[in-house]
């Protein structure tokens, strides 16, 4: 189990939207309608998604081409201001459900279904973050991937 030296909400649904939104503001940012409409896409997502399925349903639920580029604009942003973790390895994003809540990126990634686990230890990423000091090298975002197989896929 991780363990946190803080508190947060998980949120869900319109009210991620909500939180992810006042983060944004918050951050000095704008949060445009199509910035809205990449991170509920985003959020409906229980696994990583990519840039290029999001522009996909967009354009799709819009009925008009939204271009991948947009969507990896917005989606660097989103990952600049905390509201959404990029799974390196798969070139895919998923929703942070604390917005303005920073942690590093620690997932658990199965090979079998893709599903990735975003897990918050505040021990292993202060850790991480002093052997990087102690080699005169300063984390920026540290992102901690373990592949292996899911407790579902393994059944």
């Amino acid at each position: 189990m991780a363990r946190h030296d803080h508190a947060h909400h998980e949120h869900s649904g319109m009210d991620l939207v909500g939180a992810a939104r006042s983060a944004l503001t918050a951050a000095g940012e704008q949060w445009t309608g199509m910035r809205e409409a990449v991170f509920a896409e985003l959020a409906r997502h229980d696994c990583p998604v990519s840039a290029y399925d999001i522009a996909d349903n967009l354009s799709r639920s819009r009925g008009k081409r939204v271009a991948p580029n947009s969507v990896y604009r917005i989606l660097d942003l989103f990952v600049t201001n905390n509201l959404a973790l990029r799974v390196e390895s798969a070139n895919a994003f998923l929703a942070n459900t604390h917005p303005g809540c920073e942690h590093d990126c620690i997932f658990l990634v199965c090979d079998e279904c893709g599903e990735a686990t975003h897990v918050d230890d505040d021990d292993v990423s202060r850790r991480v973050r002093e052997l990087a000091k102690a080699r005169g090298f300063q984390a920026r975002r540290p992102v901690i991937e373990i592949r292996g197989v899911c407790a579902g896929c393994q059944a």
